[in-house]
C-alpha cells in the first residue's frame, strides 16, 4: 500500500475516488434510413386504415338508422315493410329497387341476403303489409332485422 494512503479510513479513501463520468445520452431517433422508411410506411398504413374505417362507418350509417327505426316500429308489419323498402332504396340503385313489387320484391330481398325466408317464409307478408293489415309476426321482424344487418350491397337485381 502506498505511504500517502496510510492512516486514512475507508470514508477518506472513498472521498479520494474520482467521479464516474456520465454516459453519453442515447439518441431516440433512428440511426439508419431503413427505420425511418419503415416508420413512414407504418404511419401511412395506419392513416389508410383509419380512413377506411371512417368511410365504412359512414357508409353503414343507414343500417344503424334502419335498426333504430325497426326497434321503434313495434310489431306493425306495415312499418317494418316500409323500413325495409327505405333501407333497400338507400343501399341499392333506385332504378333497380323502386319498381319492385310483390314476389319480385321478395325475390330481391332473398337474392341480396345470405339466407332465405322472404319469398317462401315468414317474410312473405312484407309484399302486401303496407297496403293490407297483417297480424304481427315476430319471426318476420327478426328476418327483417337480419336482412338489414346482413344484406350484401354488391348483390343487386339479376
Amino acid at each position: 500500500m502506498n505511504e500517502e494512503f496510510k492512516g486514512l479510513g475507508l470514508v477518506d479513501l472513498i472521498d479520494l475516488l474520482e467521479e464516474v463520468p456520465e454516459p453519453r445520452a442515447i439518441p431516440l431517433t433512428p440511426q439508419t434510413p431503413g427505420w425511418i422508411v419503415m416508420g413512414v410506411v407504418a404511419a401511412a398504413l395506419l392513416f389508410l386504415l383509419l380512413h377506411w374505417m371512417l368511410r365504412r362507418h359512414r357508409a353503414e350509417a343507414y343500417r344503424r338508422a334502419a335498426l333504430r327505426e325497426l326497434a321503434q316500429a313495434g310489431d306493425d308489419p306495415g312499418a317494418v315493410a316500409t323500413i325495409l323498402r327505405r333501407t333497400a332504396l338507400v343501399a341499392f340503385p333506385r332504378a333497380e329497387v323502386a319498381s319492385l313489387a310483390g314476389s319480385d320484391w321478395l325475390a330481391f330481398l332473398d337474392g341480396t341476403f345470405k339466407g332465405t325466408g322472404f319469398l317462401d317464409g315468414a317474410g312473405k307478408d312484407f309484399a302486401t303489409a303496407p297496403f293490407r293489415p297483417h297480424a304481427p309476426n315476430p319471426e318476420a321482424k327478426k328476418l327483417a332485422r337480419d336482412w338489414i344487418r346482413g344484406h350484401r350491397r354488391d348483390a343487386g337485381v339479376a
